[in-house]
């Protein structure tokens, strides 16, 4: 299924579908040095958003979360690419600064039960299986 959604962070990522009905903060809710959402009141506790499509309402916290998800590129541990109902200044530059492919304007609802995502944020669309 094709959804349209507003390019923010130009790019093309794809890769597991990871979902989260809550907000995340990259500082403290993700482990930089791992790729692991390690909030225990995250639904994604315990997994692995490395080289996965990360969809979520927005974020939230500190501005020093867009400078841990520039070290997660550098680390080799940021998501493939990002979903946001609703991106908000820090996850924009944060995905700016680190190249990771940012869409939003897409209700995380429609893509549960999906899997796998395709994200074109040069387009504006995404593609789930």
């Amino acid at each position: 299924m094709k959804i349209r959604a507003r390019a923010i962070s130009k790019g093309v990522g794809e890769g597991p579908l990871l979902i989260s009905d809550k907000p995340i903060s990259f500082l403290g809710d993700v482990d930089p040095r791992t790729g692991i959402i390690i909030n225990k009141e995250n639904p994604l506790y315990g997994k692995k958003i490395t080289g996965k499509v990360l969809a979520f309402p927005c974020g939230v916290g500190s501005t020093v979360g867009s400078y841990v998800m520039y070290q997660m590129r550098k680390n080799g541990t940021a998501p493939a690419a990002i979903i946001n109902e609703s991106a908000e200044t820090i996850i924009i530059v944060g995905a700016i600064i680190s190249n990771i492919p940012l869409v939003d304007s897409v209700r995380i609802t429609e893509l549960k039960g999906f899997k796998y995502a395709v994200v074109n944020a040069y387009e504006g669309w995404i593609e789930v299986t």
